[in-house]
């Protein structure tokens, strides 16, 4: 199971990492649609979200042995732990026992979930409104040192991002090779790398990459490129501190685990990932 993890990490982490701070402890985001439940899957930020059936293939092993006792929120957060590391990152102690909504907020992604074309503010903001700092707004940014986006993510910085212009905080090189990914007027569901230079690998090359103005989505870039903003020395630091990002970012996945999670007699254990028991 562990091998087959490693294998989809590309599509895997974007369930694990992907969540809303507020809903990431709970496992919304894995129900489907059914009556009462509007899938978050549907959400406009979850729009390349996959893996969902690694998280079954594990859901389905975990029953056999021990069913009823581990949550699809607590496979998500120890999933998530697992990849990171197996990718050359930190590891961290995964805290354990949360139990699974049994609703799912599909307005509440699409409002929740920072999207890649908001500005730095709005991410602020919605990182704030739930008791999350700039270090771990851009932290937990840097998840983004692998995975992948798809071309309807950011092509809109490639063509007419200002007057029929291109993004000018995207470095003209890197512009011209994202043209050659994603022509305009082409398939807007072609992925790209999120880290152009090392996309398999967790590590600190994606702050390296802003510096270079080589961040994929305008939601990374501005993180370097919003002047004046309390985020651009916490990327500067962890573009030139590998251990310190490591440290931070497994800091900063506790704290968002641990917001508001669902424990004791509220939700439930879900049987299947996928709907409520």
């Amino acid at each position: 199971m562990k091998v087959e993890m490693e294998a989809q990490k590309d599509n895997f982490n974007r369930v694990a990492l992907r969540e809303s701070p507020d809903r990431a402890a709970i496992g919304s985001i894995l129900l489907d649609n059914a009556d009462g439940i509007d899938s978050e899957k549907n959400a406009i930020p979850n729009n390349s979200t996959d893996g969902y059936n690694v998280v079954d293939d594990i859901k389905t092993a975990l029953e056999n042995v021990c069913p009823g006792v581990v949550s699809c929120a607590d496979i998500l957060a120890i999933s998530s732990q697992i990849l990171v590391s197996a990718a050359g990152g930190p590891s961290w102690d995964v805290q354990l026992g949360r139990r699974d909504s049994r609703t799912a907020n599909r307005a509440g992604a699409n409002s929740e979930i920072p999207g890649p074309f908001e500005s730095l503010a709005n991410i602020t903001r919605k990182f704030t409104n739930k008791g999350l700092d700039s270090t771990d707004l851009v932290a937990l940014s840097g998840a983004h040192t692998f995975g992948r986006a798809r071309c309807l993510s950011f092509s809109g910085r490639l063509y007419n991002f200002s007057a029929e212009n291109p993004d000018p905080t995207l470095d003209t090189t890197y512009l011209e090779t994202l043209r050659q990914t994603c022509p305009e007027g082409g398939n807007v569901n072609t992925l790209a790398n999120l880290d152009p230079s090392t996309p398999n690998s967790f590590d600190n090359n994606y702050f390296t990459n802003l510096q270079n103005n080589q961040g994929l989505l305008l939601s990374d870039q501005e993180l370097f490129s919003t002047s004046g903003a309390d985020t651009v020395p916490i990327v500067n630091r962890f573009a030139n501190n590998q251990a310190e990002f490591f440290d931070s970012f497994a800091q900063s996945m506790i704290n968002m685990g641990n917001i508001r999670p669902l424990t004791g007699n509220n939700g439930e254990i879900r049987s299947n990932c996928r709907r409520v028991n």
